[in-house]
């Protein structure tokens, strides 16, 4: 791949990148600095992908260094053994304090009970749904272990997302 070529492709999908990177970490300059490090991560491992593929290989990358950049420690402020207790004082990008027993109690509710909206997903939705959102598979591996085409799981994943959607609001609702 040339460079113009490789420009195209940054061009092409920087908003997707830094987007996946900002929901997880919920810092804009910290989303860049991962698009960043996104873009030079598949620049030189960009013969690893056949470029039909480019989008959803550029988004995975993006979520992985999120996710590296959420458990690292100066993101978890984890001190060194021998550090002497200071105050912490708030990084960009990190999680949330601590939380109260009240609201970590109502959190894993209401992710028990989208966990039960997934799973209770119609044919063929719901073995789709719970692969990607439960058990976290890529979209190839779920082609792979259903034997169905990955533009068919890729739909099927966009009509369960809406399905689940609605599902939350009417939930909400009532």
């Amino acid at each position: 791949m040339t460079n113009a070529e490789f420009s195209k492709l940054v061009g092409q999908y920087q908003a997707l990148v830094y987007t996946v990177c900002y929901q997880l970490v919920q810092d804009h300059q910290t989303a860049q600095d991962l698009a960043q490090e996104t873009f030079l991560a598949a620049y030189t491992h960009m013969d690893a992908c056949p470029p039909e593929h480019y989008k959803p290989w550029l988004a995975r990358i993006a979520a992985n260094k999120a996710k590296d950049h959420l458990k690292s420690a100066w993101c978890r402020k984890v001190g060194l053994p021998g550090e002497d207790a200071m105050p912490e004082t708030p990084r960009p990008g990190a999680p949330p304090g601590p939380q109260s027993p009240e609201q970590a109690a109502v959190d894993r509710d209401e992710a028990a009970a989208i966990a039960d909206l997934v799973r209770g997903l119609r044919q063929p939705y719901g073995p789709v749904a719970r692969m990607y959102f439960l058990e976290e598979r890529t979209v190839d591996e779920i082609a792979s272990a259903l034997g169905r085409p990955v533009k068919t799981v890729h739909t099927q994943l966009y009509r369960a997302r809406q399905m689940l959607q609605r599902q939350i609001q009417e939930r909400g609702n009532s």
